[in-house]
């Protein structure tokens, strides 16, 4: 164990940790008390630990997700995966890769076959991130994709859903491309960061591989115009090629 007589002088080096704290939201020069963490810091330390293990736990409030997205001007299905309650959901995952049978029925028969692009909102292990920024991402993203040409699906806000669930609702679908938005797993100072996953041709059985993801949408991280206009521009790449994944060369 280091001599606390080892450690830096943070307490002399203070101006400068600050200035370079502005620059990041990770934990760097933390003040101390002796070998220990100041209490201030050791404090926040918790609380940030608390609001991720609080964004775990939290529940996707469908119906407020509901009317939020209405001025879209796109239907709203409400489907949820094999894993009927948040702390079976956690303990298997493999259950959050499948819709229920129910859920798999409403597709199939709502009428909307066959169309370009499904977007769903899925709340993975970051529900906040859903109900947060989903709609606000999604005011960019549909204009752009309909600029485009594409026709969309309604979109589909799946309960305690991952994203290869994505692959059973695109195929019950059968639409040409997924974007799957996903709560990911929160961090100390991310609690609500959202993923947005795409797959060309989704069908039960697709791999990570064949899958993009722009990642770490939030206003603190890749603000969410561009990351609307990364995902379009994914989408157009994806057309083009006909494929996803490691196949598709990001060459923006």
């Amino acid at each position: 164990m280091a001599n606390s007589d080892d450690l830096p002088d943070t307490a002399t080096a203070a101006p400068l940790w600050q200035r370079l704290r502005q620059l990041t939201a990770a934990r760097i020069g933390l003040p101390r008390s002796g070998a220990s963490l100041a209490t201030e810091s050791l404090l926040d330390f918790r609380l940030s630990h608390a609001r991720a293990r609080d964004a775990v736990h939290a529940a996707l409030d469908v119906d407020a997700l509901r009317a939020d997205l209405l001025p879209l001007g796109l239907p709203v299905l409400h489907c949820r995966s094999e894993a009927a309650e948040r702390q079976r959901y956690l303990l298997r995952p493999d259950l959050g890769r499948r819709l229920d049978a129910e859920s798999r029925e409403r597709l199939m028969v709502s009428g909307q076959r066959g169309l370009d692009v499904c977007i769903t909102v899925a709340d993975g292990l970051s529900a906040t991130a859903g109900q947060h920024h989903a709609t606000a991402l999604l005011g960019h993203l549909v204009p752009m994709l309909r600029e485009q040409g594409w026709l969309l699906a309604p979109l589909v806000l799946l309960e305690q859903g991952r994203v290869a669930a994505g692959d059973d609702i695109g195929e019950a679908l059968d639409v040409k491309l997924m974007i799957i938005l996903v709560g990911e797993r929160p961090g100390l100072t991310s609690p609500d960061s959202l993923g947005a996953y795409m797959t060309w041709l989704p069908k039960v059985g697709r791999n990570d591989s064949e899958r993009n993801c722009v990642s770490n949408i939030r206003p603190q991280g890749y603000p969410l115009a561009d990351a609307a206009s990364k995902i379009a521009y994914l989408a157009d790449r994806m057309r083009q090629e006909g494929c996803s994944g490691v196949r598709l060369k990001d060459d923006a």
